[in-house]
């Protein structure tokens, strides 16, 4: 026979009170609550740490999601391109981050960058001198970046993982330009949502063989080569120096994209 026990409050370990706090069971310890939700709500007196705490960051975040979505709804074709923030004015990867802007204007797209200074300024640069659409999503960094000033239509952000997902939403390709960390991650996340068809196929230009070559090579021979992908999976990487031919991967895409729609 089994025994259970019973407080004086006629409730055993079975089958203990509860009180709902929205979706959320509270029970035993956590029953007893010195204030209520409205009370906190209300209450200006109290401390302010709450718009620190994870359920607040939710709206945050949501927040953001509804900003970007709606800021970014009716922009046209676009390319996303990651390059450097590190990139000089007077380098010449800088001169070719505005001549793939201002290609990708020429061709119709609108060029879309992390809004930062270096390759991203200057394919925002050569977008909108050229009379195209040059939009820039920035990122709160603890040092001070800001939007580049030839942003047409910018959106800032917090999240990290936000940003990202709006460079991938409204984008029909990634170009990349030598970068460092956080290209690289923008490129193997861009390559991990293609390949497991997270998104729909679409191609990921490295732009500078000097710069990327030895990385295809690596994944080529080494992560090819020990069966961690693909031969198709690196068919989606397209290296190349020429701005020409970047465009035209881009567009060579999009025709496809069009025709299976």
């Amino acid at each position: 026979m089994v025994s259970i026990s019973v407080n004086n409050n006629g409730e055993d370990a079975e089958h203990p009170r509860e009180r709902q706090r929205g979706p959320v069971t509270l029970r035993r310890s956590r029953l007893v609550e010195p204030t209520t939700t409205d009370q906190r709500l209300l209450d200006a007196r109290g401390p302010t740490d709450w718009v620190h705490t994870d359920p607040w960051r939710v709206l945050r975040i949501q927040a953001e999601f509804v900003e970007g979505f709606g800021a970014l709804a009716e922009v046209p074709r676009a390319v996303t391109v990651f390059g450097s923030a590190r990139t000089k004015r007077d380098h010449p990867e800088y001169e070719l981050g505005r001549k793939i802007g201002g290609a990708l204007a020429d061709a119709g797209f609108a060029a879309i960058t992390g809004g930062g200074p270096g390759a991203m300024e200057a394919v925002n640069r050569g977008a909108s001198e050229a009379g195209g659409l040059s939009i820039g999503l920035g990122i709160e960094l603890p040092f001070e970046q800001g939007l580049n000033p030839w942003v047409d239509l910018g959106v800032n952000f917090r999240y990290f993982f936000t940003r990202k997902t709006m460079f991938v939403k409204y984008a029909q390709a990634f170009i990349c330009l030598p970068g460092g960390f956080g290209t690289l991650d923008e490129l193997f996340e861009a390559l991990t949502l293609v390949q497991t068809k997270k998104v729909t196929k679409f191609p990921v230009v490295l732009f500078g063989r000097s710069y990327w070559e030895g990385l295809y090579r690596w994944i080529e021979e080494t992560v090819q080569g020990e069966g961690k992908v693909g031969a198709d999976d690196m068919r989606l990487l397209h290296l190349t120096d020429d701005v020409d031919d970047a465009v035209e991967v881009v567009r060579d895409a999009y025709r496809a994209w069009e025709d299976a729609h």
